[in-house]
């Protein structure tokens, strides 16, 4: 469809990438399913992921792992968030990879907690563990980027990931029902699809008899009827960022976080849980209530005119995030509202 290729385009200009190379879903969480239900894991198989990720990315491995008869372990991180380091972060997935790792599942930036995962240094520990690997016995990171696409101007080829999965409705703005799958090329190989894609060489095939394959990006973009306009108007959404510019994107809302960090720290009553440290977090922040009811504090706040949210894990923390929509004097009046409800 001219359309679809003009989403990839504008994709692949913001994430410096081959525009063939992309795949275009309904959310990330779609495209996590077809990624790693997508792959020939084998029995025995190991898939490393943490205790921090999200539900779609465990429930995806679960059900993908238990089809195949391979092997899911969750590691921690860190303990403390407010308190992780590059260092720890990356020591610790490092350990955890064996032999029979297959797959290293991730999250770019912790919804859970604000963390932001210094993946590079991950990368680079995965790719020293596949260093003598057969191809069809190496790890591919994949990563699920939601909330650090359009927060950070970082690409794929910086973060060195395999995979890269994620939404455009959140800090890129773009419509909701809209995501995209990037796959590098011997990742790609590996993933293969899942739902029939409407497009050639794909629909061909079925004329034809022929078994010609797909590139990455059409094959693994799902056919049937789409939000086809929410998709198309994605294109806008990623020409606004380029029209501003990534990194200009990623400081204001770096610079926002860094102020409502500052401000609730100061608050009697209130730990913030997000690491200070602007290379260990993006534009979400998260902080734990000493006293009361947290979610009756989210919604004093929404009645005050200021959004947050709880976070959905065992684990509930009150959440925040700053991008180039918020103002200093919006950041300035959330924390003066958090001040007096929580005294």
């Amino acid at each position: 469809m001219e359309h679809d290729d003009e989403v990839r385009a504008a994709a692949a200009g913001y994430l410096g990438v081959d525009a063939a190379a992309i795949a275009l879903t309904g959310s990330t969480t779609m495209g996590l399913g077809l990624v790693y239900h997508g792959l020939a894991l084998r029995p025995g198989d190991h898939v490393l992921t943490t205790t921090h990720d999200f539900y779609s990315t465990h429930e995806a491995l679960r059900l993908a792992a238990a089809r195949a008869g391979a092997e899911v372990e969750q590691v921690a991180l860190y303990d403390d968030p407010a308190a992780a380091s590059a260092d720890e972060v990356t020591g610790r997935l490092a350990a955890a990879i064996r032999p029979a790792t297959r797959v290293v599942a991730l999250t770019w930036v912790h919804s859970s907690t604000g963390v932001k995962l210094p993946v590079r240094a991950i990368a680079d520990a995965v790719a020293a563990a596949n260093a003598g690997r057969a191809d069809a016995d190496r790890a591919i990171l994949v990563l699920d980027a939601v909330h650090g696409l359009g927060a950070d101007a970082a690409q794929p080829g910086d973060l060195g990931c395999d995979v890269f999965v994620s939404g455009t409705h959140k800090w890129l703005f773009g419509p909701r029902g809209t995501g995209l799958v990037w796959a590098a090329a011997g990742a790609g190989v590996a993933v293969a699809p899942t739902i029939p894609s409407f497009t050639a060489p794909s629909f061909v095939n079925w004329f034809s008899g022929d078994d010609q394959p797909s590139p990455f990006g059409v094959g693994n973009t799902p056919g049937g009827y789409q939000a086809f306009e929410h998709r198309w108007a994605a294109t806008e959404a990623f020409a606004f960022h380029q029209a501003i510019g990534p990194d200009r994107v990623a400081a204001r809302t770096q610079e926002l976080a860094t102020r409502l960090k500052d401000g609730l720290a100061d608050v009697g009553g209130v730990r913030l849980v997000t690491p200070r440290d602007p290379g260990l977090s993006a534009g979400l922040v998260c902080v734990e209530v000493a006293r009361g009811d947290p979610s009756e504090l989210v919604r004093q706040l929404r009645d005050a005119r200021i959004v947050a949210s709880l976070t959905p894990y065992r684990e509930t923390y009150v959440r925040f995030g700053t991008s180039i929509v918020t103002t200093p004097d919006q950041v300035d009046a959330a924390v003066e509202a958090v001040d007096e409800l929580t005294r």
